[in-house]
């Protein structure tokens, strides 16, 4: 066999009696708990999120490092679907509202900037609307809600919800399509009770909150079967409460870090 592969024997006997690096230790360590981390998501986690997950644990493996070890174990997240469709022609907008938001989604504070918009989820029993309140700063989900019927009853509740959850810092922009259950009086007169600035503009530019959707559709809802509502809606609950808005409480928790390291003081005064 040496003489076939062209190696002394002397060195094929090294390389089999020698014991794997501390390096080659510490990879097996890491790549067991990204095997795990990976099974725990679902298998949706991809290189940078994992990295995010194994940093708030303490490991300081770098974000290729963790690229390489679960390129080697064939680890991947969800792939998305490509979709196309036609667009539909905007509808009118109520009178004395604007759209204040003008596809700005940068918050530097929270309770400033709010989304909102309704998606579809298919079961067995028939479809079931999901609305959600989307605070820009954080990315958090602050108000939800669910039901069978799209009605004006459902919007309502998601921000009453959100509403509820607020520190009422001071008036919010509260953003969404031009969709009929967000352009009816009972929705206007909601926003105006609580001090929410209503803004309404084009679907396009609601993507924020339509990209919360498609991420939730690709990591969750398109991977699943529901044979009733009560099923998609216990699903729906575990992934905004338990996945999503705890990893976005622990992204803005290390920003809040960040920004405590570069305002203190280098040097104490008196």
């Amino acid at each position: 066999m040496c003489r076939c592969l062209e190696v002394s024997a002397s060195g094929y006997y090294g390389w089999e009696a020698r014991l794997p690096s501390d390096r080659q230790n510490d990879n097996n360590r890491l790549l067991t708990r990204i095997r795990e981390l990976h099974t725990d998501s679902g298998g949706i986690l991809g290189a940078p999120r994992m990295h995010e997950d194994l940093t708030i644990e303490g490991e300081t493996a770098s974000k290729n490092r963790v690229a390489r070890l679960m390129t080697v174990a064939g680890l991947q997240e969800w792939p998305r679907k490509k979709k196309r469709g036609q667009k539909k022609p905007p509808l009118l907008t109520p009178p004395g509202v604007n759209n204040l938001l003008e596809r700005d989604f940068m918050a530097l504070e929270p309770e400033t900037k709010w989304v909102t918009d309704i998606t579809e989820i298919k079961t067995g029993e028939g479809k079931l609307y999901l609305c959600v309140v989307l605070d820009l700063f954080s990315k958090l989900v602050i108000g939800w809600s669910m039901h069978h019927r799209q009605d004006r009853q459902m919007v309502l509740r998601a921000v009453e919800m959100a509403v509820w959850q607020s520190q009422g810092r001071g008036p919010v922009i509260l953003h969404s399509d031009r969709g009929s259950l967000f352009r009816s009086g009972d929705y206007q007169r909601l926003l105006s009770k609580n001090t929410l600035m209503s803004a309404v503009g084009h679907c396009g530019d609601n993507a924020a909150c339509e990209g919360f959707f498609g991420v939730l559709k690709r990591e969750r809802t398109n991977r699943m079967r529901y044979p009733t509502l009560d099923s998609a809606k216990a699903d729906l609950f575990d992934y905004i409460e338990r996945f999503h808005n705890p990893r976005m409480r622990r992204r803005v928790a290390k920003y809040d870090m960040k920004l405590s390291t570069v305002f203190k003081p280098s040097v104490e005064t008196r």
